[in-house]
């Protein structure tokens, strides 16, 4: 099955040792190319690998790269836009779910441009436990650099010129 614009999907979560980490239960598909997947879900129910549960509490924008080892979520928050990346596989579709292993290393960006880098202990406890590879550990070096590069430059998605775009696209598709 192909993802085409304006269908619901779920997202999956995975880790190295590939147990599910977390779902989120609905995220409308807004674009697709070879590269790119955009959606973006609003109030959506995610659960925990403990089977936990809770909803997001603004709307995301969420791009997910076939190519690049990270994704990034843009959260819509009144004071701003807020960008969640995850240090990650690429992604895949495979007719169920979109899918891809989280490697521990995030990056929060506030509204002001400014970041931190979050979860290296959990990354570098993973490292070990999961038995990450050094082929592993290198691509997740190279593409954080690359991944901070894009922010301090102001790339899309940070330079902000097509997230509130999209985010209309979405409001408008959710009113049909």
């Amino acid at each position: 099955m192909k993802l085409s614009t304006g269908m619901t999907v779920t997202i999956h979560s995975y880790k190295h040792n590939k147990k599910l980490h977390r779902v989120w239960k609905k995220s409308m598909v807004l674009y697709q190319d070879q590269h790119l997947l955009i959606t973006a879900n609003n109030h959506t129910k995610v659960i925990e690998a403990d089977g936990r549960s809770w909803h997001t509490k603004e709307p995301a924008i969420c791009y997910f790269y076939s190519e690049l080892w990270f994704n990034i979520i843009g959260m819509l928050k009144k004071d701003g836009v807020y960008f969640y990346c995850n240090l990650s596989s690429p992604y895949l579709y495979d007719g169920e779910a979109v899918k891809y292993i989280d490697y521990d290393l995030d990056i929060k960006v506030y509204p002001d441009g400014h970041f931190i880098v979050l979860d290296e202990k959990e990354y570098h406890a993973h490292q070990d436990s999961m038995c990450y590879s050094n082929e592993i550990q290198s691509i997740i070096e190279t593409q954080k650099k690359l991944l901070i590069e894009k922010i301090e430059n102001k790339e899309i998605p940070f330079c902000l010129t097509d997230i509130h775009v999209l985010y209309d696209q979405y409001k408008s598709m959710m009113k049909k």
